[in-house]
């Protein structure tokens, strides 16, 4: 057990979120100019990362910065705080809006899409409320950018202005919006009520904010409030919006399912579970346990789903809906080990599912095909965008030496560690279950003959601007599994083990 953390009021914390928030309106101003416009979106994602990382030295030595822009009430502030936790979410969504962008140039100019500049605003506000979430302080702070991502990525999700995607973007708001204002505003009312402030308690993650003698019904509701009321974090039944945005351009659906939208989800649970309610009242009322059975009942459906889809994005779709709880069931058996697994596969997942539905978006501009079913050979086309789209997969499978490996094995080190082999063999029986989800995909690729009516000399690679960052974030996925230090080391600043 290291020293408690020191705390240092800093308004360097407003930098990342003024670069954020400042970027939609330059990226609107160039909208006349796409080169302009698109290098804005370079800028500000390089300014960001880099604007973040200055904040890592004082997270790792144990000084977590905060700053409060305004103070509403008593407890209800605008706070924010970089600790280790937060930090990993930062790191992760400025870092990877670079790549996105380098992609989204590629995808929609090969496609001629339509709207970008609309496009390109609305991804930026939704990378502004990534790092406001990442970056919250309380819990008042947390439900304000959770709700600024939802709006902004609704326009994304309805690009195509057809049916299929305004009845895929109604249900995403329906889900995300109802959801927050049936069960996380009630949640953020009884927390205040109970505890008399909304911020996080950032020094222990033993005990959270409430207090020692609440009453333990009103802390079950509360948790479970907040539980369903963060719905992006796709815990079934909430789950079924994830799969129906998927009529988003495949761009937006990297930005769904790796950067921003259910990293949100995830985060904000870890959030409230470590640093709201803590270790020990988890513990003693049995929360955590319920939460990680009900993430292992997510985690195997989601898999047994993905295996019966042939649409290439919506098995990606399922298969993300089963690997984001992998961080829950990593936190929510609270012991150091299968924390810091949890929230490392924040990023670990981030970089390996970004390239799995890069590849996507790759091999439907280079052919616009979809179905796995019509595969067949491509592999030998596209050896980049398929060699990535391996690596990936086995990544998600938890092969050594890419980084998912690392994740479950301090997830099933955790398990194994308190006891609960219920819970081992649920991550060992999705790691078979991926495996059979993944490998025909790569299996068809490289080694099928073409599908009937297909001639695969008609195809090549997507552009560059597609290719090298897949490529890229797949060979970033690799580096995290040779050194698993570079995330674990803020998941052990930030639990303080």
């Amino acid at each position: 057990m290291t020293a408690s953390p020191e705390f240092t009021e800093s308004a360097l914390l407003l930098v990342p979120l003024a670069i954020t928030f400042l970027a939609p309106f330059g990226i609107w101003l160039a909208r006349k100019n796409e080169n302009l416009r698109e290098g804005v979106s370079f800028v500000a994602g390089a300014l960001t990362f880099l604007s973040v990382l200055s904040l890592v030295p004082d997270a790792l030595s144990g000084v977590i910065r905060t700053y409060t822009l305004a103070e509403l009430l008593p407890g209800i502030s605008v706070k924010f705080c970089a600790d280790g936790l937060a930090l990993i979410f930062a790191i992760v969504s400025s870092f990877l809006w670079v790549f996105a962008t380098s992609y989204n140039v590629g995808y929609m100019r090969s496609l001629k899409e339509h709207a970008q500049t609309r496009y390109y605003f609305c991804f930026a506000v939704a990378i502004f409320g990534a790092v406001g979430v990442a970056t919250s302080g309380n819990i008042f702070t947390l439900y304000l950018f959770y709700e600024i991502i939802t709006i902004f990525t609704y326009p994304l999700v309805a690009h195509h202005q057809d049916l299929e995607g305004y009845h895929g973007a109604r249900k995403y708001l329906i889900y995300l919006m109802g959801s927050s204002k049936l069960f996380l505003l009630p949640a953020m009312i009884l927390t205040y009520v109970i505890c008399g402030t909304l911020d996080f308690n950032l020094t222990d993650v033993q005990n959270g904010m409430f207090p020692k003698d609440a009453n333990p019904i009103m802390v079950s509701v509360t948790y479970f409030l907040f539980l369903f009321g963060l719905a992006k974090a796709a815990i079934m039944p909430l789950h079924n919006w994830l799969p129906s945005a998927m009529v988003a351009p495949t761009p937006v659906s990297a930005l769904l399912h790796a950067v921003a939208v259910v990293k949100a989800g995830v985060f904000s649970v870890a959030r409230v579970m470590l640093s709201a309610f803590g270790v020990n009242i988890l513990d003693s009322l049995g929360l955590g346990m319920a939460t990680a059975y009900l993430a292992a009942f997510t985690i195997l459906a989601a898999s047994i789903i993905a295996l019966t889809k042939d649409d290439l994005k919506a098995r990606l779709a399922y298969s993300t809906v089963s690997q984001l709880s992998y961080v829950i069931i990593g936190v929510a058996m609270l012991t150091p080990l299968a924390v810091q697994g949890g929230l490392m596969h924040i990023a670990h997942h981030a970089f390996s599912k970004i390239t799995l539905f890069f590849a996507a978006g790759a091999i439907y501009v280079a052919t616009h095909k979809k179905k796995i079913s019509l595969m067949g050979g491509m592999g030998r086309r596209m050896p980049w965008t398929f060699g990535a789209f391996t690596v990936a997969s086995l990544s998600m499978i938890g092969v050594p030496p890419v980084c998912g490996f690392v994740s479950k094995w301090y997830m099933a080190n955790g398990a194994v560690e308190i006891g609960k082999i219920g819970l081992l063999l649920t991550l060992l029986a999705s790691t078979i279950l991926n495996a059979s989800y993944f490998t025909p995909v790569i299996i068809r690729a490289f080694f099928h003959k073409p599908a009937e009516g297909i001639n695969l000399a008609e195809y090549r690679e997507a552009p560059l601007v597609m290719v090298v960052p897949l490529c890229l974030t797949a060979g970033i996925s690799v580096f995290l599994g040779l050194f698993p230090e570079t995330f674990l080391q803020f998941a052990r600043a930030f639990g303080h083990f």
